[in-house]
């Protein structure tokens, strides 16, 4: 696979190369328009990974020159209200792209809001149609989501030829586990997805030669999950107690 045994891909480094190469971009953009590209930010609530999430693309927008503005509504705001904002963002000519930052609320419809991006503002990739493209083949979605494309550009990087590898999965949700799965397929790659209710996942982990987990349990696949030589991307994000912390808990 053209990788070395037990290497570590350092994510940070791809990603700090990936946002220089971006820097020099937008520099260019702005020269040619006089204006920066603009993002906005929608967030519902307080979920504590929520805001850690949202934080982090306002660092990232800031070192590579793009605008983001962060529209924080209270938990209690209605459907029709949240709609509303983003029409009002979808009609703003100065707003080059809008995120709606998820999971919404139990008593807002995600997809019934997520449907009213703009689709050349859509850049999280989740609207129908960028999804639908994505799904077909010969097809190019206006924007790809995040990180399935992050785990993509880390095989890449490394140099990592998916034609005819086994790829498995660990996830099965909109945002991480069937994006990626689209993208494995669209490189020719063998994919399997497990869930919840898959039976028996330890002996279909066991041959995989990619192993992406994208699931909300800490410390899921275990040493004797894995062959020798799997190339594994670890998604997901998870707080674990931990007493050593002020907090109690630590992130993982």
């Amino acid at each position: 696979m053209n990788i070395q045994k037990d290497k570590h891909i350092d994510g940070k480094k791809i990603s700090s190369e990936i946002k220089q190469q971006l820097k020099l971009e937008i520099e260019k953009l702005n020269q040619k328009l006089h204006s920066k590209p603009t993002l906005s930010v929608i967030i519902v609530g307080q979920r504590s990974d929520s805001l850690l999430y949202v934080k982090n693309k306002e660092k990232s927008c800031k070192e590579i020159g793009i605008e983001s503005n962060v529209h924080h509504f209270h938990t209690n705001i209605s459907e029709n209200e949240l709609i509303l904002e983003v029409n009002k963002m979808n009609n703003n000519q100065d707003i080059n792209g809008i995120l709606i930052q998820l999971p919404l609320p139990k008593h807002i419809n995600e997809e019934k809001v997520l449907s009213k991006v703009s689709i050349i503002k859509d850049v999280d990739g989740f609207g129908a149609t960028n999804i639908g493209k994505l799904a077909m083949l010969n097809r190019i979605p206006y924007f790809t989501p995040c990180t399935p494309l992050g785990c993509m550009k880390l095989l890449e990087y490394e140099n990592v030829d998916l034609v005819g590898k086994h790829a498995v999965i660990i996830g099965r949700s909109n945002i991480v586990g069937l994006p990626t799965s689209l993208l494995l397929l669209n490189a020719r790659a063998t994919v399997t997805i497990c869930h919840i209710d898959t039976q028996n996942i330890q002996e279909i982990t066991k041959k995989a030669d990619i192993l992406v987990v994208a699931c909300g349990c800490a410390h899921l696949v275990k040493k004797e999950w894995i062959k020798e030589d799997v190339i594994i991307i670890d998604v997901g994000i998870n707080y674990i107690e931990d007493k050593t912390k002020k907090s109690g808990k630590r992130l993982v």
